[in-house]
């Protein structure tokens, strides 16, 4: 295509048919990729429907306000852990939202446990943490040569 019949499909002056070399006769309308998944709130990741069929699904929201503890409640209370990241809200409101989910994981037999500064990790009662510090350091290996 020329410049100038660019210039006029873009202004509208001719029709634009030169795209259509772009598209797959394959391609079929509202087919999703396999493994996708979709979440109507950017702060809310789930896993996608496989891994929640094998039960390894882990939640991390980055609440704006303490209006968002509704879908770390729910979350929690399906069983998912949850990490909550409270980098992005104000002090005040971070704390109402560690001491809502200090109640919540009383209520439910579960653990809250801090990961790093004002970022949280919820576990429900049958969910085990394993921790890599004790069980990944030797005594005698490579990487204690003194």
């Amino acid at each position: 295509m020329g410049s100038v019949r660019k210039a006029s499909a873009w202004l509208g002056l001719v029709d634009d048919n030169d795209d259509e070399r772009y598209y797959d006769d394959d391609y079929a309308e509202g087919q999703e990729t396999p493994g996708e998944a979709w979440v109507t709130d950017p702060r809310v990741k789930v896993a996608s429907e496989t891994a929640e069929e094998k039960g390894r699904r882990i939640g991390t929201v980055t609440p704006d306000s303490f209006r968002d503890a509704r879908g770390i409640g729910e979350l929690f209370r399906d069983g998912v852990p949850v990490i909550i990241n409270l980098t992005a809200m104000e002090p005040a409101d971070a704390k109402r939202v560690v001491d809502f989910a200090a109640g919540l994981t009383f209520g439910l037999r579960g653990t809250i446990e801090r990961v790093a500064t004002r970022v949280f990790l919820l576990t429900p009662a049958n969910t085990e943490i394993v921790s890599g510090e004790a069980a990944g350091r030797q005594t005698d290996g490579f990487f204690n040569q003194s």
